[in-house]
């Protein structure tokens, strides 16, 4: 059952932000990860959204989402991300196509 790590972003500094984004591309091709979206256009049509920017990533199962996010590659992302965006993440599970 594919995984969808939902990340929700707001840039505070986007030179550094460039290079995490950079690295974590990079980090998920190991993982099969596929970007849903990546911070598109965003529009709230109920309730509030602290965050302006959404990055949704497909990974086959959650099993797999979570080794990339505890991954050494990722690591290395996350490290770069410190003073360059203010981020919440989670993990959910999709359902199977019929």
């Amino acid at each position: 059952m594919p995984a969808y790590l939902v990340s929700l972003i707001t840039v505070t500094n986007h030179d550094k932000f460039k290079e995490y984004a950079s690295l974590t591309a990079a980090a998920g091709e190991k993982y099969g990860a596929k970007f849903v979206t990546r911070g598109g256009g965003l529009e709230v049509v109920e309730g509030t959204m602290p965050h302006p920017r959404v990055v949704i990533t497909e990974f086959k199962d959650k099993e797999t989402a979570k080794s990339f996010f505890e991954s050494q590659e990722y690591l290395l992302a996350k490290e770069k991300r410190i003073g360059a965006c203010d981020f919440n993440a989670f993990i959910v599970e999709g359902i199977n196509p019929v």
